[in-house]
């Protein structure tokens, strides 16, 4: 098996969104703001390739929306995920599975392509989409609170593509799947979200996505405001954070532009990142 991170974009959401009810004089010590009160976020997939298999962990938000949504969002930086494929060797027919780790439209926009006549159509004719059954049935159906993260212009095109997929299990680990990792489910921040738990070179990797979108959420309390059970987000961080330390794992950062991979310390005020690295070098020196 071979892990490649594949930078899809950069982007920026507001601040105090992200933290919840953490005092900005807290979070902006790790996270500066803006003159608009906005953090800088990454859209960072992972890529896994084993065998006859090449998965594509998430596709970022792709680039179908109009001038005035990607403004909003305040995109900065020269990556995409097409560029980032290529970069890696690889082209989006080369992808048999997309994997998503939920339907919010930072995480999967990148997986339907507009057409220059309008058409929405997958951004990856080759490939499975997989979606926890649960969460499928959730985003299909949304609640108020998250209705403008489930865009249908990213949710319609896969059902009626013909190769939407469902994983099943209520968790909340997943050993049995169709993927060379096994699964980590939670449901704090959205119904069965879904965190790939990977064993590489001897070294066991949590795709943290939207349980820890950033360095600045290692803190327990320090929960996003967009979580719809903030609560159980506290129970779930705090309880695989114990057993990340205990397995002496590393995390990788879905949402950190400037932290991509890191591993995990024990302090007086908690569990804190020790060391952060670059993947590839890091697995470079393995």
């Amino acid at each position: 098996m071979r892990l490649y991170s594949i930078e899809a974009g950069n982007f920026k959401l507001d601040g105090g969104a992200m933290f919840g009810v953490v005092p900005k004089t807290l979070w902006e010590r790790t996270n500066p703001a803006d003159e608009k009160n906005r953090i800088e976020m990454a859209t960072r997939c992972l890529l896994v390739e084993d065998e006859d298999q090449l998965i594509l962990i998430d596709t970022g938000m792709g680039n179908k929306q109009g001038e005035s949504f990607f403004r909003h969002y305040g995109l900065w930086g020269n990556y995409s995920l097409k560029r980032s494929l290529a970069e890696a060797g690889f082209h989006p027919d080369d992808i048999t599975d997309v994997f998503f780790t939920h339907l919010h439209f930072d995480h999967c926009g990148g997986a339907i392509h507009k057409t220059s006549s309008g058409a929405l159509i997958p951004a990856f004719k080759n490939a499975l989409f997989w979606v926890h059954k649960s969460h499928w049935d959730w985003a299909t159906h949304p609640n108020s609170r998250e209705k403008a993260s489930f865009l249908s212009e990213n949710i319609k095109p896969l059902e009626e593509s013909g190769q939407l997929r469902f994983i099943e299990g209520q968790g909340p680990l997943i050993l049995k799947t169709p993927f060379p990792f096994s699964i980590q489910l939670i449901d704090g921040h959205t119904e069965k979200q879904m965190l790939p738990l990977l064993e590489y070179q001897g070294q066991q990797i949590l795709y943290a996505a939207d349980l820890i979108p950033t360095v600045g959420h290692l803190p327990v309390p320090y929960v996003m405001g967009y979580d719809t059970r903030p609560l159980l987000s506290l129970q779930e961080k705090e309880l695989i954070l114990q057993q990340l330390l205990k397995k002496e794992a590393l995390l990788f950062l879905q949402h950190d532009p400037h932290h991509e991979l890191i591993s995990l310390q024990s302090t007086e005020k908690g569990i804190r990142m020790r060391n952060h690295f670059k993947f590839k070098s890091y697995f470079a020196k393995q």
